[in-house]
């Protein structure tokens, strides 16, 4: 070997050595540049090279959205979630971290990294197994739902059939059951001799089954084990989700323990999609009420404010308003505690109390993303209703809820919560207050005559109708009943679904001077409102109830 050989070896390790240096320079200058962009925006910065990601952590975050959005989860302690990634003012970063939230129930917290160690996080996904398809739930096939049709189209026969299979299937079997049924709830109630498994199916709830006692431990075991609960703890509450996996659907569940004197019970919340399906003109609203809430929902700016109780389908109402109003050209952000459904093309967000995050400081949060409509999921404080109606009146519409008995009782609430007369005025475009009846089955359709005591009462709240309301009703023609007799297809119940009744309420400039005087009170609102034409709640569903949709004992259950 010549001389020059070992020379020219050296000069290559040397520049070998010099590359990797430099190299190395500018892997720190990236890392220093991302440091500084997440001290620009308020956000941590992490390098993930060598950083140990567990892969169900990893895993949270499916690889394709990971390489789209450049985004990863590299954390997952507790309640809290750690996400990283690379520009966190991509479109979608922050619409997966409140995603993310809502699904795991966790506090996400975002941080900044680089390309390059974003890089080094991506090739781990390539360890990952191939996840089966039902982790973290329950899968259910079209299969499954048939082998029971039968026997779930009745209850009775649901018990024996719940008594009969294995263990291991009960709960599958509860959950298609419930699914059959078109159940918004399951309860399964611990008691002295047995546990009762309840459907609430259109709002009211139908004892279904009773499991032995004795087999009840394995079945919530498994419950929590799906849910992500602790299932050493029986004397707390405990809080958690699961997932339906059907064919062509996913149900999300919320999970809820608690412990009571013969053990603990279970209540779970499906969150079905096709329960927000509903479009606008399938709510309920009539005639002129229908008229005056497609046009105030249509002006560009205002309050229009939905109240009830809880179950009410305020909720339901909000979604098919911002349904019909979501186009490409319109942004649209909501504010929920919880999210319940994932609604596409509109930005969700949900409060989260602990953290500080209120519906209050969301809302101002909310107002700087320049959104056009502003979905708020209920207006509980002073400070919440002086923002939304700030937001109204600078060129936003906004949608929420409140608690009140009637739609008359909506201005007396906010002014004694504080709202100045003279903002809350000219902010309040309409509002409505409705509640859900359940439908006569299509299948037992059937006349009856009332009790004479309800037909008085039917005929004292229809005679009360305005002339102006734009509904032409006869009091001096026979009124014809229906109701359901029960039948396979309700599961003898006499009704299936429900449809809302509603009480609105259209802001004039009449109403409006009474608004200013501070002083509104629901007798003064009550006659105005009667003068400009408006049905009460019970007037809209014995309407209903003569067309043939309910029935006049529905409507007073709910209505009166």
């Amino acid at each position: 070997m010549s001389d020059a050989a070992p020379l020219r070896i050296a000069s290559e390790e040397t520049e070998e050595k010099f590359r990797q240096k430099m190299q190395e320079i500018q892997f720190k200058e990236k890392e220093h540049l991302a440091q500084e962009r997440g001290g620009k925006l308020g956000l941590n910065y992490i390098n993930l090279s060598g950083f140990p990601i567990g892969p169900e952590t990893l895993a949270l975050i499916p690889r394709s959205i990971s390489e789209k959005l450049r985004m990863v989860c590299f954390l997952r302690s507790g309640h809290e979630l750690r996400v990283a990634a690379v520009d966190p003012e991509k479109a979608g970063v922050r619409e997966l971290v409140d995603e993310m939230a809502a699904e795991h129930n966790s506090h996400v917290v975002l941080y900044v990294v680089s390309q390059h160690s974003f890089e080094q996080a991506l090739k781990l996904y390539e360890r990952l197994p191939r996840p089966p398809k039902a982790v973290g739930g329950v899968e259910i096939k079209s299969e499954d739902i048939k082998r029971y049709r039968q026997d779930l189209r009745d209850f009775r026969a649901l018990e024996q059939q719940v008594r009969r299979v294995p263990l291991t299937e009960t709960f599958t079997l509860i959950l298609a059951g419930a699914i059959e049924a078109q159940a918004s709830d399951i309860h399964i109630e611990a008691e002295e001799e047995d546990v009762k498994v309840r459907y609430r199916i259109d709002g009211v709830l139908q004892t279904v089954a009773a499991l032995p006692k004795d087999a009840w431990p394995r079945i919530i075991n498994r419950i929590k084990l799906l849910a992500g609960l602790k299932i050493n703890i029986e004397n707390t509450p405990q809080d958690g989700r699961l997932t339906i996996y059907l064919d062509q659907e996913r149900i999300d569940v919320r999970v809820s323990t608690l412990p009571t004197a013969f053990g603990e019970s279970v209540a779970l919340r499906l969150l079905m999609g096709s329960n927000v399906a509903i479009t606008f003109d399938k709510l309920g609203l009539r005639g002129r009420a229908f008229d005056i809430v497609s046009r105030e929902i249509e002006r560009p700016n205002g309050m229009v404010l939905t109240s009830g109780p809880t179950g009410s389908g305020k909720t339901t109402t909000l979604y098919a308003v911002v349904t019909k109003l979501n186009q490409p050209d319109t942004k649209i952000i909501a504010l929920e505690d919880p999210i319940e459904y994932r609604l596409p093309g509109i930005n969700q967000s949900q409060v989260d109390w602990s953290k500080g995050y209120t519906f209050a400081k969301g809302l101002r949060a909310m107002l700087r993303q320049d959104p056009d409509i502003v979905l708020v999921g209920e207006i509980r404080d002073l400070e919440t209703a002086e923002t939304a109606i700030q937001a109204a009146l600078t060129g936003h519409l906004l949608l929420s809820t409140i608690h009140t008995n009637d739609s008359l009782g909506v201005i007396p609430r906010l002014l004694s919560m504080g709202v100045k007369p003279y903002l809350l005025a000219p902010a309040l475009n309409v509002v409505m207050a409705q509640r859900l009846v359940r439908k006569i089955c299509e299948h037992c359709r059937t006349e009856y005559t009332p009790d004479p005591e309800t037909i008085v009462r039917v005929k004292a709240a229809l005679a009360k109708i305005p002339k102006n309301s734009g509904e032409k009703f006869d009091p001096a023609k026979p009124s014809r009943f229906v109701k359901g007799a029960g039948c396979s297809q309700c599961h003898g119940i006499g009704f299936h679904g429900r449809t809302g009744i509603f009480e609105v309420l259209m802001i004039t400039s009449d109403l409006e001077k009474l608004v200013l005087t501070g002083v509104a009170i629901e007798a003064d609102l009550r006659d105005l409102a009667e003068k400009q034409g408006m049905l009460t709640m019970a007037q809209d569903g014995l309407l209903k109830a003569l067309d043939g949709i309910t029935t006049v004992e529905e409507v007073f259950s709910v209505a009166e």
